[in-house]
């Protein structure tokens, strides 16, 4: 029988979790959750464990994910007067920066989706503060802090052009929330992908103990030359210090 690649077991892990989530109803809008970062039941719960955690509340600038599930998490932000930090979607347009207090009371919830993200946020190639934290989205996660994604590989270029510009370093930590039936047993890593430190899910955090490093700056090896093109902020960072290219 022929071994699976990492990349198949992905993907038909990736279909798994989808059908099982869209099997047990576990999903709400937007559905079908297929190619999403799914919007689970039981994700404000989840949500609120991390917004009411010390590690939260201390913290100044946050980074978070776009995506449905934690949108919670965003408005809990801008409530909070922190700088919150968004990739804009594929980054074809960089990231949006809505600083802290520029939110109109009352709007916090529609500025924390993405159109009121672009209204009240400022487009920037780079981001020109450091983040003290960077929270993700999720299909499949383990209690050793291996991570799924959608399969985009955004999630994971995100933190390798935070980290190449000095923005986050080893130490920031990277948080997710998932339902129970997200958590598995293994998910195979790769040199480039971006494991989670802390994991929430309705029932509350769950215990990880990360053994994967985390990727020190991008790896110009694993990019092709159209997503460098395509994505203004690699097309910086490549220009600044992308000699370094097949390291």
């Amino acid at each position: 029988m022929k071994k699976r690649s990492p990349s198949e077991y992905k993907r038909e892990l990736r279909l798994k979790i989808w059908r099982l989530l869209e099997e047990k109803n576990i999903v709400t809008f937007p559905r079908p959750c297929f190619n999403r970062i799914p919007n689970f039941k039981g994700n404000i719960t989840a949500a609120t464990y991390i917004t009411s955690s010390t590690l939260f509340r201390e913290t100044k600038n946050v980074f978070v994910n776009p995506d449905a599930p934690q949108r919670p998490i965003r408005e809990e932000a801008i409530r909070e007067r922190k700088n919150l930090v968004m990739p804009t979607p594929k980054l074809r347009e960089g990231f949006l920066v809505i600083e802290a207090g520029s939110v109109p009371l009352g709007k916090e919830r529609y500025a924390s989706t993405i159109r009121g993200a672009f209204k009240y946020g400022k487009k920037v190639l780079l981001p020109r503060l450091r983040i003290d934290l960077k929270i993700t989205g999720s299909v499949a996660v383990t209690l050793n802090g291996a991570r799924l994604g959608k399969g985009g590989g955004f999630s994971d270029l995100e933190y390798a052009i935070l980290r190449e510009a000095g923005l986050i370093d080893e130490t920031t930590p990277v948080i997710t929330t998932v339902h129970e039936l997200q958590v598995v047993d293994y998910i195979p890593m790769l040199k480039h992908d971006v494991p989670v430190d802390e994991i929430y899910t309705p029932r509350g955090r769950r215990s990880v103990n990360p053994i994967y490093p985390k990727p020190k700056g991008i790896y110009w090896c694993y990019l092709e030359g159209n997503k460098i093109a395509q994505i203004p902020t690699l097309k910086y960072l490549w220009e600044m210090k992308g000699h370094e290219k097949g390291s």
